[in-house]
């Protein structure tokens, strides 16, 4: 995983689909669209990624 790759996460039991922002040893900060929050950030642990 690198800086702008397109990821899948879950969020509120969802599957949302972002950008990776930032990479660290055991999480990731992710860029995502929310209906009334465009750019915002999430973190993310990466065991909890789907590439």
């Amino acid at each position: 995983m690198k800086v702008g790759d397109k990821v899948k996460f879950t969020f509120a039991k969802k599957e949302k689909e972002g950008e990776v922002v930032e990479v660290y040893e055991k999480a990731a900060y992710i860029r995502a669209d929310f209906p009334k929050d465009k750019g915002k950030i999430v973190k993310r642990k990466i065991k909890d990624i789907k590439a």
